[in-house]
Parts: C-alpha cells; sequence; structure tokens
C-alpha cells in the first residue's frame, strides 16, 4: 500500500502525516513488528511517550522497517515526574537516546498536572528551549483542557502545535476542538475509534463505539469497517488520529481510509452520537501522586 500525499500543516509551518501508529498499552516485546509493519504499509506518523515504557522499541521497528529516518515522522511525550525545566531537558535525552534519535519531530507533556502547574510550566520552557535548539521541530501538549491551555498561554511564549486529547464518536469534545481552533493548534485524537485502548480502571463499563449501529450503517454504504468511517471522520474534520494496534492486518485496515468520503448528513450523524462520557481519568487527577510512574534513564 503507497503513503498518501495528505498532510496537515502545523502553526510553525512543520507538516505531519494525519494517520499514525498508537503504541500505548502494545508490549515492548510487540512494538517493534508492530512500527515495522506499520511503515511498511504505508505510515509514516508514529506516537509513542515515556509513559509507554516502549520507546526503544519503536526505534528499533522504525530502523528494521529499512524506512529513511527524514520520511518517518516521530511524537513521544514527557511523563508529569519528568516535569521541570532541567527535568524536562533530561526527559528529552532520555526519549532520544531510546529511540536512537538525534532530533524528535513532535515532544508533548503527556498530562497538564494542574495540581503542580508550575513544573508543567517550566516543563514547558524547556520544549521551547529545545525547539529553538533545533532538537524538536515541534511541540506540544496531550490532555490539556481549555483552562489549562489559557493558564500555559498567559506563562509561555510558543502556542502548542498539537493538543493530543481523547476524542471519538461517543466522546467528542467540541471545548477543547474549539479553543484549540482559537489558538491555531491541531486537535490530534488518542482512542480515536472508541474503546479500544482506555486506562485501567476508567470506562469498564463502556459501550463499543465498534458496534454503534449508526456507524456500522455508515460502514456498510462504503464497504469499510466501523474503525475506517471513524477514521475517516476525524482525517475529514482536520484532526489528527492514532489508533493503536500490534495486529498486522488490523494496522493496514486501520490505514485504508483514503479513497472514500464521507457525506454531510454521515459526519452529523456520528457527530450526534456523542454522550460526553470519558473512557480515560479526567485531566485535572493526573499526577505523581494519583499516577507513580519513574521513567527509567535507560
Amino acid at each position: 500500500m503507497n503513503a498518501p500525499h495528505e498532510t496537515i500543516t502545523l502553526n510553525n509551518g512543520v507538516t505531519m502525516p494525519p494517520i499514525g501508529l498508537g503504541v500505548f498499552q502494545s508490549p515492548p516485546e510487540e512494538t517493534s513488528a508492530a512500527v515495522e509493519a506499520a511503515l511498511r504499509t504505508g505510515y509514516r506518523h508514529i506516537d509513542t511517550a515515556a509513559g509507554y515504557l516502549n520507546e526503544r522499541q519503536v526505534g528499533e521497528g522504525i530502523r528494521r522497517s529499512g524506512v529513511d529516518r527524514s520520511e518517518v515522522f516521530v511524537e513521544t511525550k514527557v511523563w508529569v515526574s519528568d516535569y521541570g525545566y532541567d527535568e524536562t531537558l533530561h526527559a528529552f535525552d532520555k526519549s532520544a537516546g531510546k529511540l536512537g534519535l538525534d532530533v524528535i519531530d513532535l515532544l508533548i507533556l503527556h498530562q497538564p498536572m494542574p495540581q503542580h502547574f508550575e513544573r508543567t510550566i517550566g516543563a514547558y520552557k524547556a520544549l521551547e528551549q529545545l525547539l529553538a535548539d533545533g532538537r524538536v521541530r515541534a511541540i506540544g501538549v496531550s490532555n490539556f483542557m481549555p483552562h489549562h491551555l489559557a493558564d500555559l498561554r498567559k506563562q509561555t511564549t510558543i502556542v502548542p502545535a498539537v493538543n493530543q486529547v481523547e476524542l471519538h464518536p461517543y466522546f467528542t469534545q467540541p471545548d477543547v476542538r474549539a479553543a484549540n481552533a482559537q489558538h491555531g493548534i491541531v486537535t490530534q485524537a488518542w482512542s480515536p475509534i472508541g474503546g479500544i485502548t482506555f486506562y485501567p480502571g476508567y470506562g469498564d463499563e463502556r459501550r463499543s463505539v465498534m458496534q454503534d449501529e449508526t456507524i456500522k450503517g455508515i460502514a456498510a454504504a462504503h464497504g469499510k469497517s466501523p474503525a475506517q468511517v471513524m477514521l475517516r471522520w476525524h482525517i475529514q474534520q482536520g484532526r489528527s488520529a492514532i489508533p493503536k494496534s500490534v495486529n498486522p492486518g488490523r494496522i493496514t485496515q486501520n490505514f485504508d481510509v483514503f479513497d472514500f468520503t464521507l457525506n454531510d448528513d454521515e459526519i452529523a450523524g456520528i457527530d450526534a452520537l456523542n454522550t460526553d462520557v470519558r473512557l480515560g481519568p479526567s485531566p485535572d487527577d493526573v499526577d505523581p501522586s494519583t499516577w507513580g510512574l519513574e521513567i527509567p534513564e535507560a
């Protein structure tokens, strides 16, 4: 399968493929093969995080794929235990070393950590410095709600290029998308097909978006799967999406979304499915006391 030419232009002029392979909860022993399969399929965007503990395997998969590094957009995240100016500069070194990269295409803060927002500000200022030094090509945030973005903008200089948030047909976050659009920030969806990846202990009573009758009907009309319909829904509204899988067949299927178009009624029908129910934790609740993960040096 050939890589499509569609890209999203970030607010600093850097271009990013709209569909990326996500590796949240991908076991390290399966991550390299998943990344390799994705790149050979045509993906040119990989999303990982220090907190996923599989950055090293992502780097291995990129090298094993045979795809030139210059063609792959690599995105990773700084975990909250490494927030603070000096700590985040060191977090970059840890991630870059594990990935085997000199430059990271997009480096973002994983959570807003409002209980210790001064450390969040320090971390973001470190991202600004890394950008100025040419060690990253773009910077951003993840799970930032409008009030977090407003507080960040008051104390920093560079507008985030991306805000990665939980977003799927049952949780569409219109206020977040509007705030992102107001500032020229690309909205990027994690769990873009809803309930395939989720935080342990959250959303255990969730309904499967994959079984939704509206989406199944749209999928049947186009000869596509429900997952493909949802990914197309994101792309047509200008969002980036990072579906996760370690299954080669699903990895290929999730990328095969550039040969059909949803009409306005289909888009509106999917938009109307919003329930405002999260699958993951509230961003206001995540800090080292609740998520005590320490990122290893190597």
